[in-house]
């Protein structure tokens, strides 16, 4: 089947579905500009450490000023702004579905989505680890310490090693569950527990994805190998 009539399948079950649900990653952001992790261009590449301890609660708090540099400098873009991925999945959670966003750029939100699970948190919700007062990304850009009482100042985002909110993961069940088509856009689909998703799909649930390279799912998945922006140009939301 060619791209066309693949997104004429994919438009088709759009169409027809009560309840969509999209899970998608990096890969929906990088036409806003916004690199993704592993890529030759992304994040993580050529940096001397781990992700894994550069984004760990033991950097976070031993090692504050090399957490708080690595994440001003590859992390944050605040300037960046939706792309007709962000807009065209917005449209269609606010008719008649829910994302679930590995993102943590809150470009979803940005679109106008009201609909928006972020699975792994948004860095544009910073706090203060001592008192847990909300901080401005302004006053954050400045100093990783809070003024008021030098406590460590850390944006909203899961780390490595730390767990999923448990309200994330059972909003995130229920919205699959409740869902008769799921369509994953922009994501390799190998981070756990956001790849475990799937699992708890209806067995009529329809499943699409989208992205550039072939995505580990079960047989009976619907797969287009293309960029995620590409296809959501041609689709009428």
């Amino acid at each position: 089947m060619d791209l066309n009539n693949q997104i004429a399948a994919l438009q088709a079950d759009l169409n027809n579905a009560h309840h969509v649900t999209y899970l998608t990653g990096a890969g929906v952001s990088t036409p806003s500009h916004i690199p993704d992790y592993r890529s030759k261009n992304g994040i993580y590449n050529g940096i001397s450490e781990s992700p894994e301890q550069i984004l760990s609660e033991d950097t976070l708090f031993h090692e504050p000023a090399k957490f708080h540099h690595f994440v001003m400098e590859n992390m944050y873009f605040p300037n960046a702004q939706p792309n007709i991925i962000h807009q065209k999945i917005a449209a269609s959670c606010n008719k008649n579905g829910t994302l679930i966003t590995q993102n943590v750029d809150g470009l979803d939100k940005k679109a106008g989505n009201k609909h928006v699970i972020e699975f792994h948190g948004n860095l544009y919700n910073i706090f203060c680890t001592k008192c847990h007062e909300k901080i401005s990304y302004e006053e954050y850009k400045k100093s990783y310490l809070h003024a008021k009482d030098h406590g460590i100042i850390r944006p909203g985002i899961v780390l490595y090693g730390e767990p999923i909110n448990e309200m994330v993961l059972t909003d995130s069940v229920k919205a699959i569950q409740n869902s008769d088509l799921v369509i994953i856009a922009g994501t390799s689909f190998v981070v756990y527990p956001f790849a475990q998703l799937l699992a708890y799909r209806q067995a009529t649930a329809k499943v699409w994805v989208i992205n550039n390279t072939p995505v580990p799912t079960p047989k009976d998945v619907l797969t287009i190998i293309e960029n995620a922006e590409k296809v959501f140009d041609k689709l009428y939301i």
